[in-house]
């Protein structure tokens, strides 16, 4: 059955099911979604049953879409729009988009938009027939949020035209010959770094993340070049994970090289994976590196992105449906449920996780309707890798933050700038709050500033308790006053000058570059200051080499060599990790509902897959296995 012959098929469905009172003037495919087109917007806004019922009797995700001639003028519609929201709920912008009848409401207060279980909205759909869209204000202006929903305006007639064609494909029907499910390793299996694993089955090819070794020269890209994935115009959908370029680092290279289909994941990932690598682009230039692709591959990409909500589930590619779940990792991080076939096999790719409740996230979710498989992250699974508790970790901050303060020295906290920055300045902000470390200064330096205002500008996304503060009560720690932001080369050389003790969160976590370099330089020497690592150091850069004792290293800072020795203080604090430690994976994957009957182990170093698959073996009874990159396994 042809695209034309399931579209013919559910037009005659929604004719049958629309009352003769509205009328439909177009249905089409326009990415996963099923889009009704009408002259009578108004009408199904009433009759708000209508939509559920075609989308349980269609088993489809379905919007209804005002017909382009029934739209109010825009400025008359602007008008009405002020004239019904609430001035308390301070819109700040109202952006229309005519190709798809939308206006999009940004304000300081969504809910009041919304109004009681959604009263407003429908109000303001009726008077003015655009469907309106409500998103919330950025407390801190994000220069990225701002530059992709400008990208978004537009380009959006192209990317109509490109969901339009993703629909399409998505929609071909599936064969009914054999049926097979298997996963190719391509990357980050039995190391960590260049995330990326191939979801095969008789009708689709999904890659699950596209992530970039940063830290290495030789092996940084995943094995693309795979029969199995090429062309990439075979390939149906990419799904990331979550934003750090160890998973999406390379997703921009594909549109390179002829990739032209979506990539899906939650809308903060969206925004930060464009941030991290636009800065990858700019960090490589500034060190003479050659670039994988472009900033215009990026914008492709964003071009192609559907975002999803925890919890949403949508058609990717033929016979597969995904559904993304919190991951406890970073913000907007997934675990990602693939439901394959009409109930013949679903995997769970977990990415990276954290199962225990942390500063900024919910635990992991293990909790599924099925789950055959599940391939799983391994970093801390060797038998060493026990952690402390999260309060554990602040006790011991806190000690070290005390000790080089009474010093008069400063702390320098290499970080990583989305995740572990945040996590780090709630738990100093509660610190200085609750008056358990002097009020000093804590300096914000590299993209930590940016990646925050992101962060505040998804609430929802957070814990619980931040959740509740921040809508509920208008408290947002990462907002506090004690956190000053280093926005320029003059800031920061009158930063490395200043005598007085502080704290400085800089980037990059693992030494690899950026800001930190500069202060590593000034302050190593002083015997007061205190190097702080809260994060994982990979094997071969130089904050693994600090951690393991080295007095003396070379450094290149704005392209001259430099050789410094390391007489500050070198501290370790475990505990802020986004990753899970042994026993949480353990606990995971024992807990897991309902439990799987195989368990894949990957992003890890070779001994911790091995030695965590061969414990989860021994102790929950099921076939497990740590495949080598270019590695096929069969599971269905």
């Amino acid at each position: 059955m042809t695209v034309e012959d399931v579209l013919r098929e559910i037009k005659i469905k929604v004719k049958e099911m629309i009352p003769s009172d509205i009328q439909i003037t177009d249905v089409e495919f326009e990415g996963p979604l099923l889009v009704i087109y009408t002259k009578h917007p108004q009408r199904f806004a009433e009759r708000e049953h209508l939509i559920r019922q075609l989308a349980k009797t269609l088993q489809k995700r379905i919007t209804v879409r005002p017909d382009p001639s029934v739209l109010t003028d825009s400025k008359i519609a602007e008008k009405r729009i002020k004239e019904l929201v609430p001035k308390e709920a301070g819109i700040t912008n109202l952006y229309f988009q005519p190709d798809v009848g939308e206006v999009i409401i940004e304000a300081m207060k969504p809910g009041i938009v919304i109004g009681k279980k959604g009263a407003l909205l429908n109000q303001i759909k009726r008077e003015i027939n655009w469907t309106p869209k409500v998103v919330r204000t950025p407390p801190i202006q994000s220069k990225t949020i701002h530059d992709i929903r400008a990208f978004l305006r537009m380009a959006s007639e192209e990317r109509k035209a490109i969901l339009k064609k993703i629909g399409r494909r998505l929609h071909r029907g599936v064969s009914e010959n054999e049926k097979f499910v298997r996963v190719v390793a391509l990357g980050g299996f039995r190391e960590v770094g260049r995330s990326c694993a191939l979801l095969h089955t008789k009708d689709a090819k999904i890659l699950v993340d596209v992530g970039l070794d940063v830290s290495s020269d030789s092996a940084g890209s995943p094995y693309l070049n795979l029969p199995e994935v090429l062309p990439l115009e075979t390939i149906d959908a990419v799904v990331v994970t979550h934003a750090h370029l160890d998973h999406s680092g390379l997703v921009p290279l594909l549109y390179k090289y002829g990739y032209d289909g979506p990539v899906y994941c939650t809308p903060p990932t969206r925004d930060l994976m464009i941030l991290l690598q636009l800065d990858y682009l700019k960090v490589a230039v500034a060190d003479a590196r050659k670039t994988p692709y472009s900033s215009e591959h990026i914008r492709e990409m964003l071009k192609h992105c559907i975002t999803l909500n925890y919890g949403d589930t949508t058609d990717i590619a033929p016979g597969v449906k995904l559904t993304l779940h919190n991951a406890g990792h970073i913000l907007g991080s997934s675990v990602c449920h693939f439901h394959i076939g009409d109930g013949l096999y679903n995997v769970v790719f977990t990415g990276d996780i954290k199962y225990e409740r942390t500063w900024l996230f919910d635990p992991a979710i293990n909790r599924f309707p099925r789950v055959e498989t599940v391939i799983m992250e391994s970093t801390y699974g060797g038998k060493g890798d026990i952690q402390p508790s999260r309060r554990e970790a602040v006790d011991r901050l806190r000690d070290i933050v005390q000790r080089t303060l009474k010093k008069k020295g400063k702390v320098l906290i290499p970080v990583f700038a989305v995740g572990r920055s945040q996590e780090v300045m709630v738990a100093l902000e509660n610190m200085i709050r609750k008056e358990e470390i002097p009020n000093v200064p804590i300096y914000l330096d590299g993209m930590i500033w940016e990646a925050t205002a992101i962060h505040t500008a998804y609430p929802e996304y957070l814990n619980s308790h931040l959740r509740s503060l921040i809508l509920h009560k208008g408290e947002n720690p990462l907002l506090s006053d004690v956190f000053v932001r280093v926005d320029s080369y003059d800031a920061r050389q009158e930063l490395l000058g200043n005598p007085d003790p502080c704290i400085v969160l800089a980037t990059s976590g693992m030494l690899n570059g950026g800001p930190v370099m500069e202060y590593l330089k000034a302050w190593a020497e002083e015997k007061k200051n205190t190097l702080t690592f809260v994060g994982y150091q990979a094997e071969g850069t130089l904050g693994r080499k600090i951690q393991k004792g080295w007095k003396e290293v070379s450094l290149t800072i704005r392209g001259a060599p430099t050789t410094i020795k390391i007489n500050m203080d070198v501290e370790t604090v475990d505990g802020f990790s986004g990753h899970s430690d042994r026993g949480q994976l353990i606990t995971y994957l024992n807990n897991m509902s309902p439990k799987p009957e195989r368990a894949i182990f990957c992003h890890g170093e070779e001994s911790k897959c091995l030695d965590l698959a061969a414990t989860i073996h021994r102790r929950l009874g099921i076939p497990t296995v740590a495949p080598l990159n270019m590695e096929t396994v069969r599971l269905k």
